[in-house]
């Protein structure tokens, strides 16, 4: 690995950190955010819905236009915006300004995300990139699975404002060192596809937020069908447009391809597996074991340093046995370790230990193939808009898997009867997981040829 390369892998990780970290840091700190802003319910709900929503809708944009002007450029104004949007996050005086700065952090998120990972997938060729896959779906993982622990001990240990103020000197000090120490990268140059940028947004939008409504309105409220079906009408004329477009924003032969196409679904399960695995987990150790915030936090810890040892060496090991594999055992392996997570529920915290152990090395595991089959099935100047897809399907999964399981706990008595509300949300994983799995099966193992860097660009260091 050159210098450059450890550069590029360090600094995209940070970045995704950073993202990763904010989709989730918040829900341990919302009583403390409740009662310093006098937020209700719904107020609560925007502080996760408006980072969200922007960070879902604005990915393909943002990918497509890193595409045109350079993906570091892309990345180092993207870690500008968020670090900024953090700041105002612990400076609003009010709920109302707390969420319009959670919109613009997601703005920031949607520019950083998918630069990141384009930028470590035209760094590294076929036969390392899965390791360097390994390393970033490690610290991606441990920033999803430690927003509870880190949340919960900065708001017991300091206060609500310290879980956003933590990002801006990261920020301030990874912007200069992006533009300093890693290689441009650049896909074809196209006009912006401004029809499909509008179609792939409010479609985008529509999904996420109808999957956002829909436990507090209702699945029935006509709104959030309206949402739905309007998302899923727009993002059908998105496909259209771009089939009829001269330049499209995402060239629709790239889903002609099994492997690529196959990843994706499998991307989508994966995530959409974990975030409502990790959603509800925090949830029952606090509600259902009556642990503090901090302490439920680090009861995941087995989950999470599991994830962050395993990843790299299933990253190493895919460049080698290939990503079906891995893909496909370790989708089984999270299923089944969610499924041991629900039968374990209601004996006490010692039983999930093992059960955790063994769904959080099924992700480990699963985490970087996909992502490293995602890539290998595209050209090199097409690492870009592979990216954008796959981080859209990620947040589209994430928000399906949140809300499905979120209906599943609340038909299962909810709160008031947490733990068999908790083993029903447990097995809807399980078989989320497992359709994963299904969907992995169909991944190629082809080898990738020798990797050109046709798109990249070499800058000197500024």
């Amino acid at each position: 690995m050159t210098t450059t390369q450890r550069w590029t892998l360090a600094l995209a990780s940070t970045a995704s950190l950073m993202v990763g970290l904010d989709a989730l840091v918040v829900v341990t700190a919302l009583t403390a955010i409740r009662h310093s802003l006098g937020a209700g319910v719904a107020d609560l709900e925007w502080t996760i819905n408006a980072y969200t929503l922007a960070f879902a809708v604005l990915l393909l944009t943002a990918s497509a236009i890193g595409d045109r002007v350079g993906r570091r450029r892309m990345l180092a104004v993207g870690l500008g915006v968020f670090a900024a949007a953090s700041a105002a996050c612990a400076l609003a005086p009010g709920v109302g300004l707390l969420i319009a700065a959670r919109a613009v952090q997601g703005a920031g998120a949607a520019m950083t995300m998918p630069a990141a990972f384009a930028l470590v997938g035209s760094a590294f060729g076929p036969r390392e990139r899965g390791k360097a896959m390994g390393i970033f779906a490690g610290i991606t993982g441990l920033a999803i699975l430690g927003g509870p622990v880190l949340g919960g001990l900065v708001v017991q240990g300091l206060d609500w404002q310290w879980i956003f103020w933590l990002n801006v000197p990261i920020g301030v000090l990874a912007v200069p060192l992006v533009l300093g120490r890693v290689t441009e990268s650049v896909g074809p140059a196209r006009p912006i596809d401004v029809g499909g940028v509008v179609l792939s947004g409010l479609g985008v939008l529509g999904l996420v937020w109808g999957l956002a409504r829909g436990n507090t309105a209702g699945w029935t409220d006509g709104a959030v069908i309206g949402s739905l079906v309007g998302g899923v009408v727009l993002l059908a004329a998105f496909a259209v447009f771009e089939g009829r477009t001269r330049a499209p924003m995402v060239p629709l032969p790239l889903f002609a391809d099994r492997t690529f196409r196959s990843a994706n679904v499998a991307g989508l399960l994966m995530t959409a597996g974990l975030f409502g695995t990790a959603f509800f987990f925090a949830q029952y150790l606090q509600v259902g074991l009556h642990q503090s915030a901090l302490r439920s936090g680090l009861g995941l810890l087995p989950w999470t340093a599991t994830l962050f040892v395993v990843a790299p060496i299933a990253g190493k090991l895919a460049d080698r046995i290939g990503n079906r594999p891995l893909i496909v055992a370790g989708l089984l392996g999270q299923a089944a370790g969610t499924a041991w997570i629900a039968a374990a529920t209601g004996h006490g915290y010692a039983p999930l230990v093992p059960a955790m152990m063994v769904a959080g090395i099924g992700i480990s595991c699963a985490m970087p193939a996909v992502q490293n089959a995602v890539l290998g099935a595209v050209a090199p100047e097409s690492i870009g808009v592979a990216s954008g897809v796959y981080n859209t399907m990620r947040q589209l999964g994430g928000a399906l898997g949140v809300a499905g399981v979120a209906a599943v706990f609340t038909a299962n008595g909810g709160y008031s009867e947490v733990a068999g509300a908790f083993r029903a949300a447990m097995l809807v994983t399980a078989a989320i997981a497992a359709a994963g799995a299904v969907a992995g099966s169909r991944v190629s193992d082809r080898r990738a040829a020798e990797f050109v860097p046709a798109a990249a660009v070499p800058v000197a260091v500024e």
